[in-house]
């Protein structure tokens, strides 16, 4: 398991290879990831613990959301403008294809876009 720091929480690499990866990912409440997307990668949330609200749409200010709670998921499809914010402290999978470095942040809380 490979363990990352965000400044929102943290992601724990727990498998990659050819075909998928699959992350573990904890989001402290009120903070949220980079407004981005991704070129190749394809992607499902499932959330475990927590409630957790991800953005999601084809334009950066035109974007729907969907609040999470334990056991319910989304899947998000290659160049689809996401964020996820944490309602309150919250653990998730995030499920996809195997391309780590596929991300374009848009804008950041952290200044890191």
């Amino acid at each position: 398991m490979i363990l990352i720091k965000k400044p929102w929480g943290r992601e724990e690499l727990l498998e990659r290879n050819k075909k998928f990866m699959v992350k573990r990912l904890f989001m402290k409440k009120g903070h949220r990831c980079s407004l981005q997307y991704h070129n190749k990668k394809k992607e499902t949330i499932f959330v475990l613990s927590g409630k957790l609200k991800v953005f999601f749409g084809k334009k950066k200010n035109d974007l729907k959301f969907m609040i999470l709670k334990r056991n319910q998921s989304i899947t998000l499809s290659p160049k689809t403008i996401h964020r996820m914010q944490g309602l309150s402290s919250c653990y998730y999978l995030e499920m996809s294809t195997p391309e780590l470095k596929d991300v374009v942040r848009l804008s950041d809380d952290y200044s890191r876009a």
